[in-house]
């Protein structure tokens, strides 16, 4: 293994240290910006070397679920933190996720696979599989308590988030039991749709381990450095007079970055079943298991939690499902439907700062 693979995660490490222990001054904040783009690169790195010696579907599952436990813990530990101040993080954290995976990483590897191949496929079954359930746990976490009437307006009561928090865990597992066990094909390659790499030796044992370690040292370095950098961010936001929804839009677009890399990766080598299996995995999985975690927590401390979404992101939102299911409806994309996905999240990212 070469060095720097290693060796920027642990320089990054140390430097969350160093940073948390020192203050956050506009310097460390430059290092830790640029210490964040490696450790990026170090995770999507690592991340494929795992998938390479597990296979498919099991590598994207593990950057993806790997990625969204880091991304709860930090949506936790900022509603601990935080109170009334942050009721709506978890709402905004995880709609500007949704957004940024089906319109922002699905349109980024659609276009570039379009660009670069003309037309990819990819298997619709398990596509649309994962779809349906996203759109159904996105509707009952997300849309529900804008129109329930037990609670104030976007709120749900204990008993309700307690439904919906079992139901979102409860389709995230089916999926995954349908994805690796039940109808693992649905989820492989389509014939042909491979490239040099994949046919590659994969790494040993040992060297799988290795990569799943620093894997792990990566991800969490990155939302170390995320967690240094928001006080910078928060000021930003509030200098720029920007809503503090962007809040929420900035910690989705930091915890994702590495999911986003290797899906646009995989999708110029000619892999855009891996490139959909990792988007629409990471979705399911940021729901799944962030809203458990976040209702368990407020209902035992009693936080207050505001879910529901406000009128213009209802529409966005549902702009977004309706394509979607355009794009993943044949199993064949071109440039054109990438297209039509970045200007949604265009619009999205516009309305975030001209609500």
């Amino acid at each position: 293994m070469s060095a720097w693979p290693w060796l920027i995660p642990a320089l990054s490490f140390a430097l969350v240290v160093v940073a948390f222990a020192v203050g956050v001054g506009p310097l460390v904040a430059a290092i830790c910006g640029v210490a964040l783009m490696g450790t990026v690169i170090a995770a999507v790195h690592h991340a494929e070397l795992v998938a390479h010696r597990v296979g498919e579907p099991f590598g994207t599952l593990v950057l993806a679920v790997a990625v969204t436990v880091i991304e709860a813990s930090l949506i936790l530990s900022m509603l601990l933190a935080g109170g009334a101040e942050v009721a709506v993080i978890a709402r905004d954290t995880l709609y500007a996720a949704v957004m940024l995976i089906c319109n922002g990483v699905v349109g980024a590897c659609i276009l570039a696979g379009g660009l670069t191949h003309h037309e990819q496929t990819f298997r619709v079954e398990g596509s649309n599989a994962g779809l349906a359930a996203l759109i159904a746990m996105a509707t009952l976490s997300l849309v529900l308590p804008v129109f329930t009437t037990t609670t104030g307006a976007g709120t749900y009561s204990d008993a309700q988030l307690a439904f919906a928090a079992a139901t979102s865990i409860a389709l995230w597992a089916i999926f995954v039991f349908v994805q690796t066990v039940r109808h693992r094909d649905y989820f492989l390659p389509a014939e042909g749709a491979s490239d040099a790499e994949a046919h590659a030796a994969p790494p040993s044992n040992r060297a799988a381990w290795t990569s799943f370690a620093l894997l792990l040292l990566s991800l969490i370095t990155v939302v170390g450095l995320a967690k240094a950098l928001s006080p910078t961010i928060e000021r930003a936001i509030v200098q720029t007079g920007a809503p503090k929804a962007v809040l929420g839009i900035v910690i989705a677009l930091l915890v994702l970055l590495p999911e986003t890399w290797a899906a646009v990766r995989a999708a110029r080598a000619n892999r855009l079943q891996s490139s959909m299996n990792l988007a629409i995995g990471s979705a399911l999985a940021s729901i799944g298991l962030t809203i458990p975690v976040v209702a368990v927590t407020a209902i035992i401390f009693e936080l207050p939690l505001v879910m529901g979404l406000d009128p213009k992101d209802l529409v966005m939102l549902a702009v977004t499902f309706l394509v979607s299911t355009v794009t993943l409806g044949t199993g064949r994309t071109n440039m054109m439907q990438g297209a039509v996905h970045l200007v949604l999240f265009a619009a999205f990212l516009f309305l975030a700062f001209v609500p």
